[in-house]
Formats: C-alpha cells, structure tokens, sequence
C-alpha cells in the first residue's frame, strides 16, 4: 500500500514505529469508502429518508397546486437530502482514506481516526474470537472479539467496530474489500502465534462456504453458517 503524504513521518504505512525483529507484515488494507458509508453512515437509509419527505411534500401540494408547482415544492427536500448524501460520502471517504490495517504474524493493528490519529496494536493472545461478516458485493468486516482484560472505548474507536456491541467494544476491520482471505490470514496467523487457535465465525448468510477452507475451530453462529475444519 502506497503511502499518503499526510503520513509520511510513518516508518511503515499504517504503523507508527518500525517492526520488530521476527514480525512480518502478512496483509495491509483500507475500508472501502462506498460500503463505509452504507454499512457505518446508512447513506442508504437516509437518502430514503428524504425521498419519502419529498413524495410526501409533492403528495399533499398536489392536492391545491398543479402538478408541475407541487413537484418545485419537494424539490429543496430532494436538494437538501442530496446535501446530505454527499456530505456523509465525503466522511466515509475521509474515514477511510485516513485509515490503515494491518495483520501481521503476531498482531492485528489499526490505524484509525480522520481527525484524532490512534493506533490500536492488538496481539493475538488477547483476541478471544473472530466473527466475519460478509455483504452480496463481496466487501466484509471482522469483528475481533477481545478478552476480559483488554477493553476499548466504543466511541472513541467509531466506525472501525462491531455494531451494537457497545458494553463490551469489538474493534472491528470494516468494509474491506478482500475480508474472506483477510479472515483466512487471520486465522492461519492466531493458530500459529497461540496454542488456541481464534475461530473466525460467518455471520452473513451470503457467504460461501468454500472461501475459508482452512479454519481450525470454526463455529456457527445463530444466523449464519459453520465452515468445516479439513
């Protein structure tokens, strides 16, 4: 991954200080801007939002007014509603832009924050579980479920997490275009780097069944499917 000008006092793209000796970068990635806003900032469901309020405008104006003058009078709820979309595309893009993951043989790490810069360096022994959530287009997020002694701030971290998961925070890769091989690597890297490997869980019905096919401890979960360890 090319790195940004912005960030160019980072040794490694993403990280902010140089690798240990014996760790390797294994997979570096970004959220996808367009899935970000649909899946964190539900462009979607408010661009529907304002689409109901302009019909509904045209609807009761059409009762006193011409057709074509009750169709002016929804017109700033289109516009407005326009404003909107394009503002939450342009967060997303930040969002996304400003951020990198990064798996490595040893750790997951997170550099996220369009305005606030973290990194968040989270080792395997503290991850509990993996839970991969796969979309119809193909992008996905991997949510990290995080042992009892690591905690993290929900709103501090927001988009990069779990939805509705708010008691107990899980740092989350969002909207990665490749996240079946990203959740492969991980699982393949926990099993090496813990004795106890992480299993990574398909919680989206669109998934197939053949894109994780080495998975050690995989289970399912209530509305998803299992995929079978060889």
């Amino acid at each position: 991954m090319d790195a940004d000008s912005d960030f160019d006092f980072e040794p490694i793209p993403g990280l902010p200080e140089p690798l240990p000796e014996g760790e390797k970068i294994l997979w570096q990635g970004r959220p996808d801007p367009w899935a970000l806003a649909k899946g964190a900032f539900k462009i979607q469901w408010v661009a529907g939002y304002f689409a109901l309020l302009g019909f509904w405008r045209f609807g009761a104006s059409s009762a006193d007014y011409p057709v074509t003058e009750a169709l002016l009078h929804a017109v700033p709820l289109v516009v407005l509603g326009a404003g909107c979309c394009l503002l939450l595309c342009a967060i997303a893009w930040l969002q996304a832009r400003a951020t990198v993951y990064t798996l490595t043989n040893r750790r997951v790490a997170m550099r996220i924050g369009a305005a606030l810069q973290m990194t968040l360096n989270l080792p395997y022994v503290c991850i509990e579980n993996a839970n991969l959530s796969l979309r119809k287009d193909g992008t996905g997020t991997l949510a990290l479920q995080l042992n009892d002694s690591t905690r993290l701030s929900h709103l501090m971290t927001w988009p990069h997490v779990r939805p509705w998961k708010i008691a107990r925070t899980e740092p989350a890769l969002r909207c990665i275009s490749d996240a079946s091989q990203v959740a492969q690597l991980l699982s393949e890297a926990a099993e090496a780097r813990v004795s106890d490997a992480t299993s990574i869980r398909v919680s989206a019905k669109h998934a197939p069944t053949s894109v994780l096919p080495n998975l050690v401890t995989s289970k399912a979960s209530g509305n998803g499917k299992a995929i079978p360890a060889e």
